[in-house]
This record gives C-alpha cells, structure tokens and sequence, in this order.
C-alpha cells in the first residue's frame, strides 16, 4: 500500500472539488460583476409610483396587515401535507419492482392513511370554499 503524505492526500480529496470551486467563483464573478456595471449605468429616477406597494403589479386596495380567515391556512396545511406525501411515492414507484408484494402492501397502508385523512378533512369541512 503506497503511503501519501498529508499534504498530497489533502489535495486528491480537494481536486475533487476543485470543478465545483471554479464553478462558484465565476457564478460569484458574474453575478458581483453585473451589480457593480448596474451601479453605474442603472437610471435611478424615483418617483411617487415606483415606491408604491404592490402585489402581482395590481395595486393594493386594502390595508396588508388585514385579518384572514384561517381557512386559507388550513387549505395551505392541508396542500403542504398531501404534497409531501404523494412526494414519498415517488421513491417506491422506482424501486417497485424490488420491494415486491411486501412494498406494495406497506405502501396500501400509507395510501390507505392519506385517504383517510382526507376523508377526515373532507367530513370537517376543511375542503369547503364559500
């Protein structure tokens, strides 16, 4: 077994890397680069419009700190929940063929718990947009 001193070994697990460092450098470069040229070229002509807020480039009509109903953040619970669940299918959907009747029936379990929590969301009214 050839022995490497520190100092070389340092550097073959470094060069590895070295790609990747260039890479950021330039994407560091470019991007530093492009807001020092704006600095100076950019129009900088503020105006009463261009400092209103705004959303979507729709004027604002209400005030923002308003209060909403929380159904919105149960519908945005609920996305997030379903989401990241159907988003675990996808590694069983690849190695289907290796987990056999075993995988198949653990995942009927996991189906069979997301849809009945979303029977549960449903019959509570969760779903309901009036």
């Amino acid at each position: 077994m050839v022995r490497y001193p520190s100092a070389v070994l340092s550097f073959l697990v470094m060069s590895e890397f070295f790609p990747i460092g260039i890479l950021f450098f330039f994407a560091c470069a470019v991007a530093g680069g492009i807001l020092f040229v704006d600095s100076f070229f950019g129009e900088r002509r503020p105006n009463a419009v261009k400092g209103s807020t705004y959303e979507c480039g729709i004027e604002t009509k209400v005030d923002a700190r308003r209060r909403f109903h929380v159904r919105y953040f149960v519908v945005a619970l609920l996305f997030i929940l379903f989401d990241v669940e159907v988003a675990l299918l996808y590694p069983w959907a690849v190695l289907f063929r290796r987990l056999g009747v075993e995988g198949f029936i653990m995942v009927g379990i996991f189906m069979a718990l997301i849809v009945d929590g979303l029977v549960y969301a449903w019959k509570k009214g969760a779903l309901e947009w009036e």
